[in-house]
């Protein structure tokens, strides 16, 4: 496969899943907002913009609108949700002759039906339509890809935006502690309460809520589950893995999966910003040799804060 039809699999798997991962942690922190009158929104504003990668001027008073604005409607800004959809869109008219039709016509639709404006009180929605448009992509990947280089590939940049987007959720929950959003809210927001009470048979913790969205190898959106999809697409792309020609990208993430599965959760937990920031480091010193090793000619789009 040539490097440039890799490399427009990998970022559209990557920028949906962006998508995705950006409204729903938008979708809890600006909820909170509305709900709690004792949040400072100045400052839970920065704090949210700090952890997605973006800093903005201290003379400037920020409020939920700026926000959305920014992480959601500015086409021009890196890690928003629109600039995310546009990007995917591109990648994929790059990779026309590899996708299917169907995915590139849910993609298509997806960026032009993109608002320019989205009103106060339209926001959950707006978020609802970014989760279920990113469903859709998904879903028609899964259902009509053939599982060969094509779809290692999109998956392995899938996996890799979905653990660093977990571990970004998750810092989000440190940002203003007991103002900040529950740990019912974050597992909600990641379609993961259900699924963590069929697990755990009990209200969440923050010790047994951190542990399932970290280590649990059952639930998807887990990191740990993230970094063994990744390990395992990296294996279908090249199988000389499998036998002991481990390369930089497979020993960055084998390094980090021995972290979550042997690091005490009560540990995590106490320094949870700084672990998150750890994993997202892991996460981006695995884009990269994932870059220099099938694309190194090609530069990489670099959003805003990767690399922390």
């Amino acid at each position: 496969m040539l490097s440039r039809i890799a490399e427009a699999l990998f970022w559209i798997g990557r920028y949906v899943e962006r998508g995705d991962g950006t409204a729903r942690i938008l979708d809890v922190h600006l909820q909170l907002l509305l709900e709690d009158p004792w949040v400072d929104e100045d400052t839970a504003c920065r704090a949210l913009l700090s952890v997605m990668g973006t800093t903005v001027d201290s003379g400037r008073v920020l409020g939920r609108d700026d926000v959305v604005s920014m992480l959601a409607l500015d086409r021009e800004h890196a890690a928003s949700i629109a600039h995310s959809v546009a990007s995917a869109r591109e990648n994929a008219r790059r990779a026309r002759e590899i996708i299917s039709t169907d995915l590139w016509e849910t993609l298509n639709e997806t960026n032009a039906r993109m608002p320019r404006r989205v009103a106060s009180d339209r926001t959950h929605p707006f978020f609802r339509w970014v989760r279920d448009r990113s469903a859709l992509a998904f879903g028609v990947v899964d259902s009509s890809t053939s599982r060969d280089e094509a779809w290692h590939f999109f998956s392995l940049g899938r996996a890799i935006e979905r653990a660093d987007m977990t571990a970004r959720l998750l810092a989000t929950r440190s940002l203003t502690e007991a103002g900040g959003p529950s740990w019912t809210t974050l597992l909600r927001s990641c379609g993961a309460y259900e699924a963590h009470l069929r697990s755990h048979r009990a209200v969440p913790t923050a010790a047994s809520a951190v542990e399932f969205l970290l280590v649990d190898r059952l639930f998807p959106r887990s990191v740990l589950s993230s970094v063994l999809q990744a390990e395992e697409c990296l294996r279908g792309i090249d199988p000389a893995v499998a036998f002991g020609s481990v390369d930089r990208a497979q020993r960055v993430l084998g390094r980090l999966r021995s972290e979550l599965e042997y690091r005490p959760i009560g540990d995590i937990v106490r320094q949870l910003s700084e672990s998150m920031e750890e994993v997202q480091v892991s996460v981006s010193m695995a884009s990269d040799a994932i870059r220099e090793r099938y694309f190194p000619s090609i530069a990489m789009p670099v959003w805003i804060g990767e690399a922390l």
